[in-house]
């Protein structure tokens, strides 16, 4: 199963280690595209600041990161599973799996990036703010930049199982499966449940649907379930105490919608 996650907004420092080796990256296949954004985030990074920051959309009070892309050529490395920090992956929790989900993890999940397309959580990165809604001056969108790139390097990397994707929508923008992919696909809202006088009500929750589904492939990694079809996914799922509501689409071609039902949010 390839599970695609997107990145965190706020990532950790990068730390002391040996800069990036972008030969080194997964998905080889992206590397022309992966050293445009870089080498065009750089670039406009060490130009004037403010404009910098209004391209890539900063705060006043997020000044810093402009310095810090600037840097990127010679930053420290570190894996990618701890790079990226924030609700979905303080609930998935990486550092807390055993060795054998933990070996579920790298095989599996695959967070998206504006900079770098798309890592494996093993693949050593820098700490870098580029997301994925970003336009830069040179490439435009970054999320139609990286379509053409991910429909050539993607499907092989969904290999013939199912393919969870939780990732929100900028980043699903950049690739969407098509085709058999697309059938063998399964995305996830997170709805909760609630009694108001009597009826139930339900609404999509925001900063505990990204809790959610950290505990969602939390759980399925340390289950070690290793379903074959969206249909097998849902099963596990609701074996986990999950409250699963989908099913398959009308037409082929076309993704499973799940919904998660939760009636506490945490």
């Amino acid at each position: 199963m390839l599970v695609l996650l997107p990145p965190s907004e706020g990532k950790a420092a990068s730390g002391s280690g040996a800069p990036l080796k972008a030969e080194d990256l997964s998905l080889p296949g992206l590397a022309e595209a992966r050293a445009a954004v870089f080498t065009e985030l750089v670039e406009l990074c060490l130009g004037e600041e403010d404009r910098a920051r209004e391209v890539l959309g900063l705060s006043e009070g997020l000044r810093g990161e402009v310095a810090k892309n600037a840097e990127l050529p010679t930053a420290a490395a570190r894996p990618a599973g701890e790079i990226y920090t924030g609700v979905l992956y303080d609930a998935l929790d990486l550092a807390g799996l055993d060795g054998a989900a933990r070996a579920r993890a790298e095989r599996s999940l695959l967070v998206f990036s504006g900079l770098w397309g798309a890592v494996r959580i093993t693949d050593r990165i820098p700490s870098y703010r580029c997301s994925m809604g970003v336009k830069l001056p040179g490439l435009g969108a970054l999320g139609a930049y990286w379509r053409a790139p991910m429909a050539e390097a993607l499907p092989a990397e969904a290999g013939d199982g199912p393919v969870l994707d939780l990732r929100s929508s900028a980043y699903a923008t950049a690739w969407r499966p098509k085709g058999e992919v697309a059938g063998r696909t399964a995305t996830v809202r997170v709805l909760h449940a609630q009694m108001v006088d009597g009826v139930e009500k339900r609404s999509v929750v925001s900063h505990f649907n990204k809790a959610t589904k950290g505990r969602l492939v939390r759980d399925l990694l340390r289950a070690g379930a290793e379903p074959a079809s969206p249909a097998e996914l849902v099963v596990a799922l609701r074996d986990l105490g999950y409250v699963v509501e989908g099913e398959a689409p009308a037409k082929a071609g076309k993704a499973w919608a799940l919904d998660v039902v939760v009636t506490e949010i945490h």
